[in-house]
């Protein structure tokens, strides 16, 4: 290129869009996301000038014309006659079914358009355009669509339907089919797993098919018991977090799985035992203690996590709207990066960090499409993937995902990640609907292990032949929105929790002793008795009044303990149990925080009584003894107001704050 033929080249380009846009070939246009750098097409003759005299010759030997122009200008003429008049609709007829649904997207869908990669995703494949008679392009012949669709410029691909020749289709040509998302009444029970391997006897590579079950999960019911067992957890200070990053410790990732309801998705035995395979790793223990810190029920005291305010408030209050505002917090909070989580993909905290997209876009944009899946049906995750391509949603994670890299920085640079949908997105879709919707307790989830997941196109990069996967989450299949999700996703105003069930059995005796004949009680069920309970033996327990109120002191809800014990328990529960219960709530409702208040000496009784008398004052005080007043903090301006009135003041310095 030292002639200058690349400058005068660029310049050439440069001239013909001057050119067209001078002539009004080219008008800006909005694609259905509103974006503005596509083009409008106005006429057939516009679109065919661009062409070659040989590429027009090929176009018109496709339509049923005598005359055998050779002059750029006939064939032009020539070409669009025919385009515009009775011959377009036999023309349209003679296409397949794929063709004509090109043809109908762009005239009713796209604005004249055609988007491959969203035609691809509605209908499952692209529509023939070339025939392959010819690796060449110059050698193969004309293909039909070229005469519906129009480059920009001579190089450019075949893209745009004109105008004229959109409102002339318009006549005959019906809508195209509406993109519907597709679901099922159940989950999918098995899954085919193809493993390639070499066999040495007959000397080549051989392909095996097994298939294997799909785990499917219910999440609403143990989610909300899951909550409020690691609420209690973080209040007896056993939950740990890193001082930098304020993740988990593998202490607590440890100490919170027994407790969950249903574990977490994979188990130690979901993982081979060899040296070959990454771990899995936590998952349900990890996002819980990620969402409790971003919603602000929990924040960090030492190495410690402790209980806020609103993590207090939420031990006594219903666990679905608790759930329901801590997945509010969560869509808008820069708490982490879901892709964070995706460890295979290196760069994220270096150069690559500066290039990632905001986590609360693409977080909405997901949210988008999970608004339109049906409620209680489930949902394969490569359907959504495709619907949200087909429909224009789908986001970006990375505007420049070559910073990103797999393996080694000077090799795995994910290039080829770009576009509307690729691995960077199906990770970051995948670890946001399974670790943190799913284990709320908001989706019904049915996965595999990931380790038999397929690969797709993971194998296209460079450094990933050694990885067991690209995330934890790659074995997510389907979801399905349960009723708790349509509460929490703003689809439904109400929400009916179901009933407690457990399999655990008490014996519940008249002398609040309880004591265990089942089945041995979860770490969830043991901890509520820890907290509410004191032990007395192996497996006998006793209820006490003063622990119970310190419980409720610290905000367990009584009601919660009651409905456990009405569930397990082998029999009716005692008459002194229930007055027992009856007592607790009575005691832990008596007495109500009204919030800080002053005491205020005054200079004799009479002045005391005066003050809390006098129509100016009497509002924010109260007597307490002879001679002192109490004053709520939040009334203490409109006190030292009416105070002033009465001829009397409150020096500041006598302990006020300001």
């Amino acid at each position: 290129m030292a002639d200058g033929s690349h400058l005068h080249g660029v310049a050439h380009w440069v001239r013909i869009f001057e050119l067209a846009s001078k002539q009004g070939v080219l008008n800006h246009g909005r694609d259905m996301a509103g974006s503005t750098n596509q083009y409008i097409l106005k006429t057939v003759q516009e679109g065919l000038t661009v062409r070659t005299v040989d590429e027009l010759k090929k176009l018109l030997s496709l339509l049923p014309l005598q005359e055998k122009p050779t002059r750029k200008a006939e064939l032009v003429n020539a070409i669009a006659n025919y385009l515009l008049g009775a011959g377009l609709k036999n023309l349209w007829q003679t296409l397949d079914e794929l063709q004509q649904a090109a043809v109908a997207e762009a005239v009713y869908l796209t604005e004249g358009r055609h988007q491959a990669e969203q035609f691809r995703a509605k209908y499952g494949a692209l529509p023939q355009w070339h025939d392959r008679s010819s690796i060449y392009s110059y050698n193969r012949p004309a293909a039909k669509l070229d005469l519906f669709f129009y480059p920009i410029s001579a190089y450019a691909t075949s893209s745009l339907l004109p105008e004229e020749l959109r409102h002339q289709l318009q006549q005959f040509v019906p809508p195209p089919q509406a993109l519907t998302l597709r679901s099922s009444a159940d989950p999918p029970q098995h899954f085919q797993v193809r493993r390639r391997y070499f066999d040495y006897e007959q000397r080549q590579s051989m392909v095996k098919v097994n298939d294997i079950d799909v785990v499917s999960e219910s999440t609403e019911q143990a989610a909300q018991q899951d909550f409020m067992a690691i609420l209690r957890l973080i209040h007896l200070g056993k939950v740990s977090v890193s001082d930098k990053t304020l993740m988990p410790s593998k202490a607590t990732l440890t100490a919170i799985s027994p407790l969950l309801q249903r574990g977490d998705y994979y188990s130690e035995t979901d993982e081979p035992d060899d040296d070959y395979h990454a771990p899995i790793g936590a998952i349900k223990p990890f996002a819980w203690v990620m969402q409790l810190q971003a919603g602000g029920n929990a924040s960090q005291d030492g190495k410690n996590l402790q209980l806020t305010k609103t993590g207090q408030k939420a031990m006594g209050a219903t666990a679905a709207k608790t759930l329901k505002a801590l997945w509010k917090k969560w869509l808008k909070t820069t708490f982490l990066d879901e892709l964070r989580r995706v460890e295979s993909i290196k760069g994220q905290t270096g150069k690559g960090k500066r290039s990632l997209t905001a986590v609360s876009g693409r977080r909405m944009h997901i949210m988008t499409a999970l608004s339109q899946c049906p409620v209680g049906a489930w949902v394969n995750v490569v359907d959504l993937k495709r619907y949200m391509i087909a429909s224009d949603q789908s986001f970006e994670v990375s505007r420049n995902p070559e910073s990103l890299y797999i393996c080694e920085p000077g090799y795995g640079h994910l290039y080829d990640a770009a576009g509307r949908w690729s691995i960077l997105q199906d990770a970051y879709l995948k670890c946001f609907l399974l670790e943190y919707a799913a284990t709320l307790g908001l989706l019904d989830v049915a996965y595999i292990p990931p380790y038999d997941a397929p690969r797709d196109h993971l194998d296209d990069f460079w450094g990933t032949d050694d990885l067991s996967f690209l995330s934890r989450y790659d074995g997510l299949l389907a979801f399905r929105i349960n009723a708790l999700g349509a509460f929490c996703f703003g689809l439904t105003d109400t929400y009916t929790a179901a009933p407690i069930t457990t399999a655990s059995k008490l014996t519940v005796l008249p002398n609040l002793d309880l004591v265990l004949t089942g089945a041995p009680l979860s770490a969830a069920e043991s901890l509520m008795m820890e907290t509410f309970t004191r032990q007395t033996a192996d497996a006998v327990w006793k209820l006490d009044r003063e622990v119970a109120l310190k419980a409720a002191e610290a905000g367990h809800l009584l009601q919660e303990f009651y409905d456990f014990l009405t569930q397990a328990s082998v029999a009716a529960l005692p008459k002194t149990v229930e007055q027992f219960f009856a007592d607790c709530r009575r005691r832990s409702e008596s007495l109500q925080d009204q919030g800080m208040a002053r005491l205020i000496d005054c200079a004799d009784a009479a002045l005391a009584a005066q003050i809390a008398h006098d129509s100016r004052t009497k509002k924010y005080c109260q007597l307490a003894g002879e001679r002192q007043l109490v004053v709520l903090l939040d009334q203490e301006t409109r006190f030292r107001n009416g105070l002033r009135k009465l001829g009397y003041s409150w020096p500041l310095n006598n302990g006020s704050a300001r």
